[in-house]
């Protein structure tokens, strides 16, 4: 059971993905709007996984996703959108966003991603971690 906290400024939006994320098996530790004066709120609670919709103030957004990797530096960040498009991924990306979550949720696709996105981080470290073979 990994630890969630979910930061969007809908509450309906909060109450509905902590809802998907609690019956696929996480414990949702905490949730807030996205201001950053929230943001030592949450990080004291020192989830694994962060689920952020930065909306659509792209400046404030950006600063919120580099304060939360540099605050939890270990913790997944999901980009939370009802707008995915290449140039939002790439931001995202970028500014150390582990993986995303559409709007509006599908839980199956929710879990999935998450799923996913552990197994995908994981075997990065693991190939990081395993020594180059000599030649």
């Amino acid at each position: 059971m990994l630890k969630v906290v979910i930061l969007d400024n809908q509450a309906v939006a909060r109450n509905l993905l902590g809802s998907v994320l609690t019956t696929g098996g996480h414990e949702v530790v905490g949730d807030s709007n996205t201001s950053l004066s929230n943001l030592a709120r949450m990080v004291k609670l020192q989830p694994q996984i962060v689920c952020v919709d930065i909306g659509e103030n792209n400046a404030d957004g950006v600063a919120l996703l580099d304060n939360l990797r540099k605050e939890l530096s270990r913790a997944l960040i999901f980009l939370v959108s009802s707008k995915m498009d290449a140039e939002l991924i790439q931001m995202a990306q970028q500014h150390g966003v582990s993986g995303f979550i559409v709007k509006p949720f599908n839980a199956v696709a929710v879990l999935s991603s998450i799923r996913n996105t552990i197994i995908r981080i994981s075997k990065q470290a693991k190939a990081k971690d395993q020594p180059a073979s000599a030649e």
